[in-house]
């Protein structure tokens, strides 16, 4: 198997949260079934002995590892997992040309082939093997998990279902044929003008500078991505954001069509204040409808908590990493 591709990679520590001296910490790549190959960073509890629990890591949708992905990866890293927390195809340090495209289809794969990874790194156990998937991720996580029998644990954290926003718009309130071939039209044309001008447009990043009466969840994200508070220069939503044409396929494509079928543990958890929440809520009722296997599902909704509380904590400790800790434990065993 010829897998050519170099990635150059960061080496000083450039996350926007403080390192752990309770952790070791390594970049390392791996590629997916596409040959892609893909920028992590793997943390690995200080003086570890013996096969661990291992635990994939990767969201929000338009964020790099060294945000919120890896802050989930180093904590539970201090808990005794092995974790890795990589960058999706196409962004971040990860290969992938064009750059700034999404696909349900590579990204569900970028989280199986971290799985791959895993499963043949020497400090994990092959059998023990458990993904986060945050925001957009998060609903890639459930169909991975709908999707890889290896996969035993998920979490899916302050999740989005992008094939559902992007086909229906937020709240449903564009779920209509008119508006989708409206959609369709615009997003056509702009493929001919990329095609004539050799290169894809931008659609932008979190509006810069903010307006004064835009809705709260866009002040939301513009406290985490355009601030100290969470701002990185190769995050896609920090700066010019994914291609324009970059979601197209996944208003054809919805990604949780086989959520039911899990057999294995999953837990979602969203903020109660989240303007995103609907997902979750709706996500889970349709992974328990007609599902054998619910005992092992759970729903959590964290009171008081908005969208990004949970990419960081907010300042207020809104990630319940002690019940993510037990979660893993329980069904990594």
């Amino acid at each position: 198997m010829a897998l050519t591709e170099k990635l150059i990679l960061t080496e000083e520590w450039d996350k926007i949260f403080p390192r752990s001296e309770k952790v070791d910490y390594s970049k390392v790549t791996f590629h997916n079934r596409y040959g892609i190959t893909l920028a992590a960073d793997l943390y690995a509890p200080k003086d570890a002995v013996g096969k661990l629990p291992a635990i994939a890591v990767c969201g929000p949708f338009g964020a790099v590892k060294e945000q919120a992905s890896g802050f989930y990866a180093q904590t539970m890293a201090e808990r005794g997992f092995l974790t890795l927390a990589f960058d999706p195809s196409f962004t971040g340090e990860s290969g992938g040309e064009p750059r700034y495209m999404a696909s349900p289809d590579i990204n569900t794969e970028d989280f199986q082939a971290a799985v791959d990874f895993l499963s043949l790194h020497g400090q994990a156990d092959p059998d023990r093997i458990g993904i986060i998937g945050i925001c957009g991720w998060g609903g890639m996580a459930l169909n991975a998990a709908a999707l890889d029998t290896r996969i035993k644990a998920t979490v899916a954290s302050t999740m989005y279902d992008m094939a559902r926003v992007n086909a229906k718009g937020y709240f449903d309130a564009e779920d209509s044929a008119d508006i989708r071939y409206d959609k369709r039209k615009a997003l056509n044309a702009q493929r001919t003008e990329d095609y004539r001008n050799g290169s894809y447009a931008l659609g932008g990043g979190v509006v810069d500078p903010l307006p004064e009466d835009a809705p709260f969840f866009v002040k939301d994200y513009y406290d985490y991505y355009k601030t100290s508070r969470g701002y990185h220069a190769r995050s896609l939503n920090s700066n010019g954001g994914w291609n324009v044409t970059g979601c197209m396929s996944f208003m054809n494509q919805p990604i949780l069509q086989y959520v039911n079928e899990i057999r294995s543990a999953v837990l979602i958890m969203h903020g109660e204040k989240a303007h995103s929440c609907y997902f979750s809520r709706d996500a889970y009722a349709a992974m328990v409808k007609d599902n054998p296997y619910t005992k092992n599902k759970e729903l959590l909704i964290i009171p008081g908590a908005v969208h990004t509380d949970l990419y960081d904590g907010g300042g207020k400790d809104a990630i319940p990493f002690d019940k993510l800790e037990s979660f893993f434990q329980t069904y990594l065993k």
